[in-house]
């Protein structure tokens, strides 16, 4: 199994602190384990996985799909407007 990064994930990533990054790699270890983790979409969002995870106080939601045996992670960010951006990077993909 592969694990593989958006360019959108990517680039948030590069902003987090060595402690936001550290929890991170700890909760994709968890997703790596269980895919079924997180919480699938309904609608628009088919096929997309949503795990919640909390960083100090701030909680994170990170999507991510499976791609055959492989999961792609998608987008991650605090609750404020995370699905309507979201769904407008699906869009322009």
């Amino acid at each position: 199994m592969k694990v593989y990064l958006s360019s959108s994930f990517g680039k948030k990533i590069k902003k987090f602190k060595k402690k936001e990054k550290l929890e991170l790699d700890n909760e994709i270890r968890k997703i790596i384990q269980n895919p079924s983790l997180g919480s699938e979409k309904k609608g628009d969002l088919r096929g997309i996985f949503v795990h919640k995870f909390k960083v100090q106080s701030t909680q994170f939601l990170l999507s991510y799909r499976m791609v055959g045996e492989d999961i792609e992670l998608i987008m991650i960010g605090p609750h404020e407007n995370y699905y309507r951006g979201l769904k407008s990077y699906l869009k322009k993909r």
